[in-house]
């Protein structure tokens, strides 16, 4: 009897929707018998978890953070780790183990991953509050026992104690959601610009909205989910939103991580005549234009641009090379090649309706031409296109010269935890082709890449937006930006000239009028 009612009263408390054990939660995790271990590996703490939130596992497994697929609708290509290409660390395929340390789930270290087994979601991966790290290679385990990596490096993760990290799991923080998001591309800051570690605790001058002196929100709040599936996303996202605030409770086909969906489309107040200039701008300008007026502004520096093709070199003893700025960043690493690097970064602009086609594994390519990996959609006289700000990234990666596709280097060593990258690029490149399915014609070269990034966090307090004469100048911000008109920035020699003969003859045209007047009123008396 005992043990029915104890299940009863764990399921019970399982029901309320808890936010961390500290703040207000309905059910003390440390206190369920279930959860008191001791846990060998992740899956077994999923079979715990699953005893109570029975449907979590089957939630999770129908989302994007699972499958890491997506087909978009507007443009028709299948997307996700499996066939989406970047300029940073370039592909999944081959690197399995490696790339998908930051997937939900344990084990995905090649196609043979059961994605309908249901342990295999990684619970604690969002919902830890602290003392749990997914280590780099171990395909998505944490260490279960003490594990040095880089080997040498004197760095050790583990063993983890999954009894305690289970006892203690919340809600989603920023700290959970940054663990991946932060690090994508092989470190802190490096591939989004305006997503990294300096968000954990911002202060508001970084983020109004993250801050604790600010709003304090956390991911969640904006990305909101519905059954595990969280809203807003790069791949899929929602560039204009002309409309007023959401209402709380009314159900919406609206993104809910839109800036509109909480200040609406008019949002500026102050001053009638001002709030109404401003408020003209959203038909043209996304929020984030101008109210982050720079990235990577937390101080860590983001990459700007990776040039693979200087990999491999090694000192005449035939060891690594790394090189370091005056700051201490990395700027060359034999595993990984020159680095440059950008902090406190002013965007660039484009106009953008939301739609992003990307070049692919068997996209064929012209190298004689920088490659655009993504490419944004919009023009000035599409309806739904709003000026955005982005980060540029440019890379310098390989390719295959005679089917002429951009090619995955394989620089994950599968039987060794450690990864490191393999310097013979004939046979990095060998394997890499062997793990994506592709043909591989054995020549390579080197082709430039670029890829664009959205910017769309780190929000600066309205007193700190981009003031007027950023644009409104004649090498303003949206100087490159086409189809753009703007006062004080758009000029024609001509219809200057024309201008100011136009208002020195209005001019003089009521000089000679008052002359006149004064003269008449003269003789009439």
């Amino acid at each position: 009897m005992r043990p029915i009612i104890r299940l009863g009263g764990l399921l019970l408390a399982c029901l309320a929707l808890f936010a961390g054990p500290a703040a207000g939660a309905t059910a003390d995790h440390s206190k369920f018998e279930e959860l008191e271990g001791p846990f060998a590996s992740g899956e077994e703490v999923t079979r715990a978890c699953l005893k109570c939130h029975t449907e979590a596992s089957r939630q999770v497994m129908a989302t994007r953070h699972w499958t890491w697929e997506y087909e978009n609708p507007a443009t028709g290509q299948k997307l996700g780790k499996k066939t989406m290409l970047n300029a940073f660390c370039i592909g999944d395929r081959s690197n399995e183990a490696f790339c998908q340390s930051c997937h939900v789930g344990y084990g995905w270290k090649d196609a043979s991953f059961d994605f309908k087994a249901e342990d295999k979601v990684d619970c604690l991966a969002c919902h830890n509050t602290g003392g749990y790290k997914k280590v780099l290679g171990l395909a998505g385990h944490p260490a279960y026992e003490r594990t040095e990596y880089p080997p040498g490096s004197g760095k050790f993760f583990g063993p983890t104690d999954l009894a305690k990290v289970a006892q203690n799991v919340g809600a989603t923080s920023r700290e959970t959601c940054g663990a991946c998001h932060y690090n994508g591309g092989g470190g802190d800051g490096v591939k989004h610009g305006d997503l990294d570690s300096s968000l954990n605790k911002p202060p508001r001058e970084l983020d109004v909205h993250m801050a604790e002196d600010g709003a304090n929100m956390s991911c969640s709040d904006c990305h909101q989910t519905h059954e595990h599936k969280v809203a807003g996303s790069r791949i899929e996202m929602t560039a204009s939103d002309p409309h007023p605030p959401a209402l709380r409770g009314k159900k919406t086909d609206r993104s809910p991580a839109t800036c509109q969906n909480c200040h609406g489309d008019k949002p500026h107040k102050e001053g009638l005549l001002h709030a109404e200039r401003l408020n003209a701008h959203t038909d043209k300008l996304a929020c984030q234009t101008c109210h982050i007026p720079e990235f990577a502004r937390g101080g860590v520096s983001t990459k700007m641009a990776w040039d693979w093709s200087t990999a491999g070199r090694l000192t005449p003893e035939g060891k690594p090379i790394q090189k370091k700025d005056e700051h201490g960043h990395v700027i060359y690493d034999s595993k990984k090649g020159d680095f440059t690097l950008g902090a406190n970064v002013v965007p660039q602009y484009l106009w953008f309706n939301g739609t992003v086609s990307y070049t692919q594994p068997d996209t064929k390519i012209d190298p004689t031409a920088e490659v655009p990996i993504n490419t944004f959609h919009g023009s000035p006289d599409d309806p739904n296109a709003r000026i955005w700000p982005v980060k540029v990234f440019h890379g310098r990666q390989p390719y295959d010269t005679e089917h002429l596709h951009l090619l995955v280097p394989h620089t994950a060593i599968p039987d060794d935890t450690a990864f490191w990258f393999n310097f013979d690029w004939d046979k990095a490149l060998a394997a890499g082709a062997e793990g994506s399915g592709l043909p591989y014609s054995g020549k390579f070269d080197f082709v430039r890449t670029r890829m664009l990034w959205p910017i769309t966090h780190m929000v600066a307090p309205k007193d700190q937006a981009v003031t007027c004469q950023e644009c409104h100048s004649a090498q303003g911000r949206l100087a490159g930006v086409p189809g753009v008109w703007l006062p004080g920035a758009s000029a024609n020699p001509w219809l200057d000239r024309i201008g100011w003969l136009a208002a020195a003859a209005a001019l003089f045209g009521v000089l000679v009028h008052a002359v006149l007047r004064i003269v008449m009123k003269r003789k009439g008396n």
